[in-house]
């Protein structure tokens, strides 16, 4: 007997009325699974290039050049189809092109940071003791600080020194170099401090780097934190008082591997938020002649506020609108009202090991794709954006019609916490916005963990947003 394969009217109902989410490998063809793994290898190498913000400047500025890009300066003539880039002290980055259209149809623009979370030096960073040599450090971020015990560490950084120069500081990262260190107590001798909480079984002033162990000479008094200086002064010409004007940061020796039997997911430091800050410049790169000016923003210092002048709350960001605007002799207010913004910041993906903290409705998963996010912010929403239902509906339409793998999340359930985006600085300049992103395993942990789907799939939306 013939099976009856007809869908009783109860099933399709359930089709045409209930929201469905997809995973990746059962949507997508092989052909577009291979592009996810090609694109993740340059993702990759962005990764170990940029594990500052003045390193991700630097690499992002070579890719942009290569393909065509100029400096932009104030006050500067643009043309259509022209493709600029403006460096913000080395430390973020604006990246446009002119559309075919009048700027004063808006400006279709994404918002990432690459600032993540990391140890910072002290201004006087240095000391011995008990025959031990240390750097004191200052956390940057949210952190969990017994994750940064006994892992692999490389100094990252740049040093203004006496006379002048300016050098790059990058140790830990060559096969060849030294790494440096966390100690931690040995839980044979940890009977008290494995009974405290998880914050407070490392401390803050605990965050101390071993930095070396042998003394410049015999029974010399300090002789160790001697003996470091006069290695650092030997390769960079650093000398003590140098560290006050510099800017070192620890981030973990790791570099940017696959993980899994299938390769299908990226392990890091640095996914939040690089992993959208790299689809964001490869997309602006991909989309030739807008018809909007499409504009890519590489913010810094969101996981301490966005403050400063190289934050998202800075007006450098917007002055350039408003000169492009003065240029093109439009009216700044209108292309602002006019403008369209996906705040392109990482989500919290579903993690089984720890299922309580989400609603299962109402998170994202790996591999489901992209995240759209309508509102952060903790508990009853403070200090989120809450984007407005009609760009909603207009960043879900350019998505499908895109055929981008999409989904919806928020940050865990409602009084478990939450965080926040650069999202709410944008719209304050009267701009649609909205947050897409990656869903991210061990978000803020020395090693996170994305899909090369989900990273795709972002570039694929920023792609179709230009071009909306």
């Amino acid at each position: 007997m013939a099976e009856n394969t007809e869908k009783t009217l109860a099933q399709k109902l359930k089709d045409e009325l209930f929201h469905k989410t997809k995973n990746a490998y059962d949507v997508l063809s092989d052909e577009v699974i291979d592009a996810a793994y090609a694109y993740a290898e340059g993702y990759k190498k962005y990764l170990d290039l940029g594990k500052t913000e003045r390193e991700c400047v630097t690499e992002s500025i070579r890719m942009l050049e290569s393909d065509g890009f100029k400096p932009y300066t104030f006050g500067m003539p643009v043309e259509v189809g022209g493709k600029y880039y403006y460096n913000n002290r080395n430390k973020s980055l604006s990246a446009f092109v002119i559309g075919t259209e009048s700027l004063a149809n808006g400006v279709y623009f994404t918002a990432s940071h690459i600032d993540s979370p990391r140890l910072d030096l002290k201004q006087r960073p240095l000391y011995e003791a008990d025959g031990l040599g240390y750097l004191k450090t200052h956390y940057y971020g949210g952190i969990k600080k017994y994750q940064w015990t006994a892992i692999p560490l490389a100094l990252h950084g740049t040093v203004i020194t006496a006379d002048g120069r300016s050098v790059n500081i990058n140790i830990g990262e060559d096969e060849t170099d030294p790494v440096f260190y966390i100690d931690d107590l040995l839980p044979h001798l940890a009977a008290q401090q494995m009974k405290q909480p998880l914050s407070e079984g490392i401390k803050g002033e605990q965050l101390n780097v071993l930095s070396g162990s042998r003394t410049f000479e015999k029974n010399f008094p300090e002789g160790i934190k001697l003996n470091i200086l006069r290695i650092l002064n030997e390769k960079y010409g650093m000398t003590e008082s140098d560290f006050i004007t510099a800017e070192i940061s620890v981030v973990p020796a790791f570099k940017a591997r696959d993980i899994g039997l299938d390769r299908s997911l990226i392990g890091a430091y640095g996914h939040d938020d690089r992993v959208c800050a790299y689809p964001s410049l490869t997309a602006l790169m991909e989309v030739k002649n807008p018809v909007h000016t499409t504009m890519a923003v590489l913010a810094d210092k969101e996981e301490i506020g966005s403050e400063g002048n190289t934050g998202m709350q800075s007006i450098v960001y917007f002055d350039i609108i408003k000169d492009l605007a003065n240029t093109l002799g439009v009216s700044e207010i209108v292309v602002r009202a006019n403008s369209k913004c996906l705040s392109s910041d990482v989500n919290a993906a579903f993690d089984p090991n720890f299922p309580e903290v989400s609603d299962k409705r109402n998170v994202c998963y790996v591999n489901n794709g992209v995240v759209l996010t309508k509102y952060t912010g903790a508990k009853g929403k403070s200090g989120s954006n809450d984007a407005a239902a009609e760009f909603v509906a207009f960043s879900g339409k350019v998505l499908d019609d895109a055929g981008v793998v999409w989904q919806t999340s928020e940050l865990g359930k409602v009084d478990q916490g939450g965080g926040g985006t650069v999202a709410k600085y944008i719209a304050k300049m009267n701009v649609d916005v909205i947050d897409l992103g990656v869903p991210v395993l061990s978000m803020h942990a020395p090693y996170e963990c994305v899909s090369k789907t989900d990273v795709y799939m972002t570039h694929k939306a920023i792609v179709a947003f230009f071009k909306a």
